[in-house]
Order: structure tokens, then C-alpha cells, then sequence
């Protein structure tokens, strides 16, 4: 068993999946064959532990460049465009900017319900996923041997993947939901689930962002977490929308979170990541509430109705409350991250531009929080009044 977690743990795997998809380092595209060579261990490699970076950046002659070792530029061939582009659309099915736009989305268009339960799992999952990175402090996959073609996420540790975690949670989590409501086969919502999430934890291989027990691991704890959530799903939905200290919990709890936070030799996105997504569900949350308590929008039932057929001015609708919503969500990030700068900024004597200042504690954490808590109390009391107010319910 020992020996399996450690192949499963190592870079190999990763390698070969990766030449086996057709992705291969500039100068080995030739030599399919054989095994890869497992990069030096001395430092001389890339582990994602708080390497630096340079932004990637286009090469002569079909060859690509994307992060290497110590920061350098590592060029690669791609002899298999398909499965490039599907693995590079499926880590972006993992990314914060997707679940920004389908939870609000579902929110808006799908069932409201359905939305709070993934909302509540989603952020659960997600802040156990990045605290246990922070304390597993696992390297990511060493390169060479394998082909790194993402920068920013090479920054942090890799056990588990958050990608294969939200993406487990989250199609799962819409299917469980989704399925005693809304016609459709049970084999197809499960086989899309499964795809999904499983198109989501291969893209971190193939990425050469994760080692295979990272992504197992990631997928497996998703699912216990899921498992563990849904008896108390209706209990804890009912407590959001009818507790009087709904609001106070949903501010507190997830602030307190963020500030003890596990502190890092080094910078690292996590704790940034971690903030915005917490602070976006507890906004969320006392937006369900308030709702709920006052009726600031739309009833807290089905935005389209189970059975009826989507029609073209179904669509229409849908996407008109869709972009709507999103320019309002845009609009009110980019003010309130503005003013909440500007103020940090004059406490704390940094302008605003300075991206070291804004990295610290003091002033990380409350920019975020108070930026996407006001983006999730946007999404789910000012937007429907909006949609209300023209006609879009």
C-alpha cells in the first residue's frame, strides 16, 4: 500500500499521462517512448512551493512556453490539439471565475433552493480543501519531468486539489438537488455529473498541476464531505432562512475563519482565495435571509418552473436576467473593492497600486471579505430587485 500512495504521490504518473495526450517539454516531443526522466530534487526543479514566476509567453516555430523551474520559461510541444483544448476549457469548468457566474446563474434562472445548498457546500468544501493544503504542505508535481502550463496556482501546495474537490461538490451536489425536481433521467444527471467532475480532475494531470493522489484525494474528500452534508441539508436551509442569528453567524464565523488562517513561510494565493470565497457565501447567506425575513425579492422557490419547455422567449429572458445580473455583480466589486482599498490604503498609509501592501493580513483579508460579501448580497437581494423593477421575472 505504501509503495501505490508513493507511485500515486510522484511525478511519473503525471508524465505519462501527459505524453500520452500528446504533450511533450521542447526537445523530448521526439522520444514517445520510454519513461521520462524524473527531474533533480536539489531545488533545481519546480514544485510549486512558492517558486517564482514569469507570465507565460508565445515561441517561435509551434513551440509553447508556459512556467519551468525557478521561475524560467519551459517550452512545449503539443502534438494532440484536442486534447489541449478540452483539457484547457475543463480547468477552467474548476475556477473561481466558473462558480462566480453558474451559482448566481442558477440563482437567478434555475431554483433557488438548489443554488443555496451548493453555495453552503461549495464553500465548505472549498476552505477545508485550501486549509488542508496549508497544513499538508505537499509539493506539487516536479518539473521536469512533467509540463507545467498553468503560473499562478503553481504558487501553492498541492494536497489536496481544490479543482477535483469544487468540481465533485458542485456537479454532484446539482444533481442530488436537482433530481426529485426536475424531469430528466437519472442515468444522464449522474452520468453528467460524473463527467464533469471527472473532466475537471483529469485537466489537473494533464496540467501538470496536481500528482494522481492529489486529485483522487481531492475527489474523495468531496465526496465524504457530501455524504456527511446532505442528511442536514433541509435543516441547515431552514436555519439560513429563518434563524435570527443567520446574520450574525454568516459574518462572524466565516471572518474569524479567514483571520487565523494557517500562516505560510512564504505568500501564497490561498489565503486570499479562501477569503473570497467565504466572504461571497456569507454575503450570499444573509441575502437568503433577508429575502427570506422581508421579501426584498422574488420568493425563495423555482425561477423556471420544473416540466415547461425552454422556448426562445424563455431564453431570452434567461439570458437577459443572466447579463443583467452580471454587470450589477461587475459594478459592485469594482466599487466596493475600490472604496474599501481607498480606505485601508489611508489607514495603513500604501497606495492602492501597491500589490505587497495589499498582500498583507491587516489588509488582504477585510478588502476581500468585505468586496465579494457585498458581491453575494448584490447577487441575491439587489440584482432580483433589479430583474423585479424590469420585468424580468
Amino acid at each position: 500500500m505504501a509503495r501505490l500512495l508513493g507511485t500515486l504521490r510522484s511525478s511519473q504518473p503525471v508524465a505519462r499521462f501527459q505524453r500520452s495526450c500528446g504533450l511533450f517539454p521542447a526537445g523530448e516531443e521526439g522520444g514517445g517512448s520510454g519513461e521520462p526522466a524524473e527531474g533533480p530534487r536539489d531545488g533545481g526543479a519546480c514544485n510549486g512551493a512558492g517558486a517564482l514566476r514569469r507570465p507565460a509567453r508565445a515561441a517561435p516555430g509551434g513551440v509553447r512556453s508556459g512556467c519551468g523551474p525557478q521561475g524560467c520559461t519551459q517550452k512545449y510541444i503539443v502534438k494532440n490539439y484536442f486534447y489541449y483544448y478540452l483539457f484547457k476549457f475543463s480547468a477552467a469548468l474548476g475556477e473561481e471565475i466558473f462558480y462566480i457566474t453558474f451559482l448566481p446563474f442558477t440563482y437567478w434562472n434555475i431554483d433557488h433552493s438548489v443554488s443555496r445548498r451548493m453555495i453552503i457546500v461549495w464553500s465548505i468544501v472549498m476552505y477545508i480543501g485550501q486549509v488542508s493544503k496549508d497544513i499538508l504542505k505537499w509539493p506539487r508535481p516536479l518539473s521536469p519531468p512533467v509540463v507545467k502550463l498553468e503560473m499562478r496556482t503553481n504558487a501553492e501546495y498541492g494536497m489536496p486539489s481544490t479543482h477535483a474537490m469544487a468540481a465533485t461538490a458542485i456537479s454532484f451536489s446539482f444533481f442530488i438537488a436537482t433530481m426529485n425536481q426536475y424531469k430528466y433521467p437519472f442515468e444522464l444527471g449522474l452520468a453528467a455529473a460524473f463527467v464533469f467532475s471527472t473532466l475537471v480532475c483529469l485537466s489537473r494531470l494533464y496540467t501538470g498541476m496536481h500528482t494522481v493522489l492529489d486529485v483522487i484525494g481531492g475527489a474523495l474528500i468531496s465526496a465524504v464531505l457530501l455524504v456527511l452534508l446532505y442528511p442536514a441539508w433541509d435543516t441547515i436551509d431552514h436555519l439560513l432562512l429563518t434563524s435570527p442569528f443567520c446574520p450574525l453567524f454568516s459574518i462572524v464565523v466565516p471572518l474569524v475563519l479567514c483571520y487565523n488562517y494557517p500562516k505560510l513561510d512564504y505568500y501564497s494565493p490561498t489565503r486570499g482565495d479562501t477569503t473570497t470565497i467565504l466572504g461571497a457565501a456569507a454575503g450570499a447567506t444573509v441575502g437568503f435571509w433577508l429575502n427570506n425575513q422581508y421579501s426584498a425579492s422574488a420568493p425563495t422557490g423555482t425561477s423556471v418552473q420544473p416540466g415547461l419547455p425552454l422556448t426562445s422567449s424563455t431564453m431570452v429572458f434567461v439570458l437577459a436576467r443572466f447579463f443583467t445580473g452580471i454587470l450589477v455583480v461587475l459594478l459592485t466589486r469594482w466599487l466596493t473593492k475600490s472604496v474599501v482599498l481607498g480606505v485601508l490604503g489611508y489607514r495603513y498609509q500604501f497606495p492602492m497600486g501597491d500589490l505587497q501592501a495589499r498582500r498583507r493580513l491587516e489588509v488582504e483579508v477585510p478588502y476581500k471579505f468585505v468586496t465579494y460579501s457585498c458581491v453575494g448580497l448584490a447577487a441575491t437581494v439587489l440584482v432580483p430587485l433589479l430583474h423585479q423593477l424590469l420585468g424580468l421575472m
